[in-house]
């Protein structure tokens, strides 16, 4: 079943999130591994009316960040409850693996060999943990391995997870001195 663009923004409206957080971990569904200390704090963000089954987030959102703090992850709140994550620097996509081959087919992906991938938001491909850094490797236009180490061997994938599970890249920004994290934009999509 398939829903029409009206219907999609009337969902994505009723979800009203009002702060952004940042979090060095996978946060999972309860907003864990959240940063502390150094100044950092939740910053409240306001998000658009939803346009085309998209709510876009309405303005770039500063934080500030502590030396020795490592950043992973983007979580959304709504009334001081958690709601929803993304990857730092992410892009999701939806793929189709293959525990025969261990090869990973999303079409136009762009990735490249060592990028950094994450697996999360449904049940993953056997084989992998939701929300742990991987390697790609052995990149073609369509497919690509995964690895637990940069050049390291493709990963055995003995399932092939849900159809609600998304790979996306990942960006770890590592403060070696205090300063300002920036999320720039936020789309929230309705994918049903």
């Amino acid at each position: 079943m398939s829903f029409t663009t009206a219907a999609k923004n009337t969902a994505l409206n009723a979800i009203s999130p009002d702060f952004i957080s940042l979090h060095s971990g996978f946060p999972g569904n309860t907003g864990a591994n959240e940063l502390a200390g150094s100044g950092y704090a939740r910053v409240a963000a306001s998000f658009n009316s939803a346009s085309g089954g998209v709510r876009t987030i309405t303005a770039a959102v500063n934080f500030t960040v502590g030396a020795g703090h490592t950043v992973r992850w983007a979580g959304l709140w709504q009334a001081g409850s958690f709601v929803g994550y993304s990857p730092n620097g992410g892009n999701p996509k939806e793929f189709i693996a293959s525990a025969a081959t261990d090869v990973v087919t999303c079409l136009a992906h762009g990735y490249a060999d060592t990028q950094k991938i994450v697996f999360y938001g449904d049940t993953v491909p056997a084989g992998l943990t939701e929300g742990t850094v991987y390697f790609v490797r052995d990149a073609t236009t369509d497919t690509f391995k995964v690895a637990a180490t940069s050049g390291g061997a493709a990963i055995d994938l003995t399932g092939t997870g849900s159809t609600g599970c998304v790979v996306s890249a990942i960006v770890e920004d590592v403060y070696g001195g205090a300063s300002t994290h920036t999320v720039n934009s936020w789309s929230l999509g309705a994918i049903f």
